[in-house]
């Protein structure tokens, strides 16, 4: 009998995920997702069951005799599926409720890093908007950074240049309510120059394996302008991260957490993930997140080599030291299409076409998608598909996933052109006549 393996999620790194059980792990006999998405409905038994309704999907994991459970958005770790499943004596992977306060509450996770000493921006916290106002007023230095403090699907954190601004973003968070109850405290905190990337790493609570490292792009638009998105394409590895700082980041950063952690009485198993920025005094956390990134999931697990189930089996073991991972040299890029105004409101059911005349090497993995009453596939969210492609260097990734963008068509794709560009600049390529 083989191993059966549960996914929570419908997005693509949900997808990217059970790539990996299906193309990356050996002895699995059934992956189920809830709820899924049209790709992920190639690979996996979707079910539709709200994730959320945690009695249920326990009820359905007993049911089957589900081996493994695989939390891949936040929402669930922060309202407390791990515990959930932990009490019904079921075996699952990612951080418990305590745990994943580290990206539910933005100022927890401040004065985590405060009283560890993890390199971070210098900030103040209010819960007051009055108090809130008059801080703004009297900083000298603009711009500054703004965050709810809760989960407001990577949408929650406003670059003020102005006094003006930055009051706009408070009214937003704090009076107009935008990210709910996410607004009932802010952190505004110093903007830091430099360039950012990702380093996840998986961990059982005192073994730590670091993921090769990647770089996200969050606006909109190409350049970094416009507003900030769930994320609209990412690649691995990141140039801005050399093997002397990868190290760094583990010593001053990764370690320090899952200590100070643990001495908090929190043993951390699962994800963590590092949003940082290298600045000229090294590297500093904008933000922790308890899970895999999206998009750069779609980047790193393609290069992974080795039993994917065997080694997130073994954080939730706590016998992680026993896995050796080796990853692919070739690098990847990922490039994300989205319906038209995203992330603002858009439209859904918009026919897409041109995904049967991709090269095999090409990976497709689904987030807003469905099939329409006709059995056509068709937009059903603001970011619909990432494209992933690897390839020797980071412009031969890049040229691949942008031949194959072009080959897939429906009515108001968006996308990027600029997807790692700064990598390329940095390596000394030039990528603008890809453009």
């Amino acid at each position: 009998m083989g191993r059966k393996v549960m996914v929570i999620g419908s997005g693509g790194r949900e997808h990217a995920i059970i790539w990996a059980l299906k193309n990356r792990s050996i002895d699995i006999e059934q992956i189920y997702a809830i709820p899924g998405n049209a790709g992920i409905a190639q690979d996996a038994s979707c079910v539709s069951m709200d994730p959320l309704d945690f009695e249920k999907v326990i009820s359905f994991a007993k049911e089957k005799k589900v081996d493994l459970t695989i939390v891949g958005p936040e929402k669930p770790l922060a309202e407390g599926i791990v515990d959930a499943f932990e009490k019904a004596g079921l075996t699952i992977f990612g951080p418990s409720k305590s745990a994943a306060r580290l990206e539910a509450s933005k100022v927890w996770a401040k004065e985590i890093m405060r009283k560890y000493n993890i390199p971070t921006a210098e900030s103040n916290i209010f819960s007051n908007y009055d108090k809130a106002v008059k801080f703004i007023h009297s900083i000298k230095n603009y711009p500054v950074v703004i965050k709810a403090d809760g989960l407001a699907a990577g949408k929650g954190v406003f670059i003020a240049n102005s006094v003006e601004e930055a009051k706009d973003a408070l009214d937003k968070i704090m009076l107009e309510k935008v990210f709910g109850a996410s607004g009932n405290q802010i952190v505004v905190e110093e903007y830091l120059e430099g360039e950012e990337a990702s380093v996840i790493a998986v961990t059982d609570g005192q073994y730590i394996l670091p993921f090769p490292s990647s770089q996200d792009h969050k606006a909109i638009y190409d350049g970094d302008k416009g507003p900030n998105t769930g994320g609209m394409g990412a690649y691995s590895s990141a140039p801005v991260i050399d093997y002397n700082l990868s190290k760094e980041i583990e010593i001053r950063i990764l370690r320090p957490l899952i200590e100070g952690l643990k001495n908090e009485g929190i043993v951390y198993k699962g994800v963590v993930y590092a949003g940082l920025m290298i600045t000229k005094d090294g590297p500093k956390v904008l933000e922790f997140n308890v899970r895999f990134g999206d998009p750069e999931a779609q980047v790193i697990i393609p290069r992974f080599k080795g039993d994917f189930y065997d080694l997130l089996y073994a954080s939730v073991q706590g016998k992680l030291n026993s896995q050796s991972v080796n990853w692919d040299s070739q690098q990847c890029v990922c490039v994300v299409l989205a319906s038209q105004g995203y992330p603002g409101a858009y439209e859904k059911g918009k026919v897409i076409t041109g995904l049967d005349s991709l090269d095999e090497d090409v990976l497709v993995f689904h987030a807003g998608t469905a099939l329409d009453n006709q059995g056509r596939l068709v937009t059903n969210g603001g970011r619909v598909l990432a494209i992933s492609a690897l390839g020797d260097d980071l412009l031969e990734a890049k040229t691949k996933a942008y031949m194959a963008v072009e080959k897939i068509d429906f009515d108001g794709r968006y996308f990027r052109t600029d997807i790692a560009d700064k990598g390329l600049r940095r390596l000394g390529l030039f990528s603008d006549e890809l453009r």
